[in-house]
């Protein structure tokens, strides 16, 4: 079955959301919608791109995702289709894609070159008749005219030596844990045969966890969650505000032979 996700930030007190269903399932009443959220900060781009990173790879090859966030963007900004890692991907060309993945996408394509449309709610008019075509195996290429890139923003890359690891927060997650840009493959390397000192606002930490409840209710917990990325945490606690850390604070991690 077609599968069609959609990651919005029109939140779920509206109709935005169903308007777009609705589109879709008028087209093709055969689609699978998926919804990622549409709990996203209003125009949040960061935000957005740490989920859509976070979960597209574990849908099925062909997916196609739309996301409608920031859809109306800046002036000039293209509606576009891009394949990106064997996954389509229908979205206002505001930077969002380019934080998704390091992959080169094989096409991208204006999707409003053709009989273009002027519209206050791109997501229904525009990004839902073209994700339906996709997943009813129109080709990309048919959707409109190849442009040469997409916009790419450059999202935080952490520092890293024989010495020393400097990350930040990524995203400060529902449950208030601070979830960072260390990356457990390159922890595995740099830490071998090493003590380690974990630093993060006034605090420091000398070991990581095998799991949360491996400490107290109301204590720190430091582990690799199911990202493979750094996560820190207080067990049945806000760690962001009780720790005072948030997004892009420092983490460091320092090495000794």
């Amino acid at each position: 079955m077609a599968i069609i996700t959609f990651l919005s930030d029109f939140g779920e007190c509206d109709h935005y959301v169903a308007a777009v269903k609705a589109k879709i399932l008028s087209i093709n009443s055969g689609i699978n919608i998926v919804d990622i959220s549409h709990q996203v900060n209003t125009c949040d781009i960061a935000h957005a791109a740490f989920i859509l990173k976070s979960v597209f790879r574990n849908f099925p090859k062909g997916t196609v995702h739309i996301v409608a966030v920031n859809t109306i963007g800046q002036a000039g900004d293209k509606y576009i289709a891009v394949e990106l890692e064997g996954h389509y991907f229908v979205s206002t060309d505001n930077g969002i894609l380019g934080l998704i993945s390091d992959a080169e996408a094989r096409i991208q394509v204006d999707i409003n070159a053709i009989n273009p449309i002027t519209t206050s709610f791109p997501a229904k008019q525009i990004f839902a008749p073209a994700a339906t075509k996709l997943a009813s195996s129109t080709a990309i290429q048919d959707l409109g005219p190849t442009i040469p890139h997409f916009k790419k923003m450059l999202g935080r890359h952490l520092k890293a030596n024989k010495s020393l690891i400097h990350g930040h927060v990524l995203r400060v997650d529902h449950y208030g844990n601070l979830i960072t840009n260390i990356e457990k493959t390159a922890f595995d390397i740099l830490s071998k045969q090493k003590k380690y000192t974990i630093t993060f606002g006034r605090e420091t930490a000398r070991r990581i966890n095998e799991a949360i409840h491996a400490v107290d209710a109301g204590d720190i917990f430091i582990i690799f969650n199911d990202l493979g990325l750094l996560e820190i945490g207080i067990n049945q606690g806000h760690a962001s505000e009780l720790l005072g850390l948030s997004y892009d604070s420092p983490v460091i991690i320092n090495f000794n032979e």
